[in-house]
């Protein structure tokens, strides 16, 4: 029966996702991906009802065709509900580690116009990059080939939190903040990980947000 249901669920949503996409205009799939970028067999699945879509996915669909994001996902309200809050969508730059580490020189890398994006949904106030992470250091909290979001205006440190790091030979990692560690920019890892070892000060680059996976 609980099968039955979720069936039963994700086929209306792709129906609801359908009359969404022709309400704003599109007359089929390919217009869609071809406007937006999507993968188109992804969005197919979506709209047969082949595969299920979460909120991520439903934020991104809603903002798309302007549509009530509850009643696309849930069907509850009405579609063109006013009061519906808008979902943000920031197109992020996505570098690359050694460009995260010349952040922090004191002629940092400020223009990011000709690095490739990433689109985030949600993001509060902030300055923003996105990473890919590489290794195994930090797997207890974003495996490799996870993207972390990172705020360039939040250096506070805080216990625990995550942080965008580099020392002064540019090199940049991500680490947690363990203060009572030395040093007390820590692995979170399953595995036996070394912590780094820095040359000279090290500087915030920013304060890790966000992290996640493609699946």
């Amino acid at each position: 029966m609980l099968k039955d249901q979720e069936q039963f669920e994700r086929e209306e949503r792709a129906k609801r996702l359908v009359m969404a996409r022709k309400n704003a205009g599109f007359a089929g799939p390919k217009a869609i991906v071809d406007r937006f970028g999507w993968n188109a067999n992804v969005y197919k699945a979506h709209e047969s009802g082949r595969n299920g879509f979460g909120i991520a996915d439903a934020k991104k669909y809603a903002k798309a065709f302007k549509v009530n994001l509850n009643w696309l996902q849930f069907g509850i309200g009405d579609a063109l509900d006013p009061e519906e809050r808008p979902v943000s969508v920031a197109d992020v730059p996505k570098i690359s580690w050694v460009s995260a580490g010349q952040l922090t020189e004191q002629a940092p890398v400020t223009d990011f116009s000709e690095f490739a994006t990433v689109a985030a949904l949600d993001l509060p106030d902030g300055d923003w990059i996105a990473l890919e992470v590489e290794g195994n250091s930090m797997n207890k909290i974003s495996p490799p080939g996870s993207i972390i979001f990172v705020n360039r205006r939040d250096k506070r440190l805080a216990p625990n939190a995550l942080y965008v790091v580099a020392d002064e030979t540019g090199a940049a990692t991500y680490k947690r903040y363990r203060p009572n560690d030395n040093p007390p920019f820590q692995p979170a890892s399953y595995e036996e990980v070394p912590p780094p070892q820095f040359q000279g000060a090290v500087t915030i680059v920013g304060r890790v947000r966000r992290s996640v996976i493609e699946m």
